[in-house]
C-alpha cells in the first residue's frame, strides 16, 4: 500500500524455529544459491561441449558462449556476494 512505508521481508518465525542452532535463514539460501550455481556450471559445460561437437564449427559459437559466460558470471556473483560491481559506474 502506498501510504505505509516498505518492510523487509522476514521468513515466519515459526519456520525459523525448526532450524537447528547456529543455522540461520541466510546461511540456506546461500547454500540453495550454490546448488543452483554448481546446476548452472554442469549445465553449461555439456551445453557447451555439444555446441562446440555438433554445431560444424561456427563461429558464430564462440561469441555466444562468451557472453553467455560473462553475463551468467555478473548474475551469480550477484545473487551470492549482493555486490552489483558491474553496475557500480551506472550507480549515483
Amino acid at each position: 500500500m502506498p501510504d505505509q512505508p516498505l518492510q523487509p521481508f522476514s521468513p515466519p518465525t515459526a519456520l525459523l524455529s525448526y532450524l537447528p542452532a547456529g543455522l540461520s535463514a541466510g546461511v540456506l539460501v546461500t547454500w540453495a544459491l550454490y546448488a543452483v550455481f554448481a546446476f548452472w556450471a554442469i549445465y553449461t559445460l555439456v551445453a557447451v561441449y555439444h555446441w562446440l561437437r555438433y554445431s560444424h564449427a561456427s563461429w558464430v559459437a564462440f561469441p555466444a558462449i562468451a557472453a553467455h559466460f560473462l553475463v551468467s558470471f555478473a548474475l551469480m556473483s550477484y545473487a551470492l556476494s549482493g555486490n552489483a560491481f558491474f553496475l557500480a559506474p551506472y550507480l549515483p
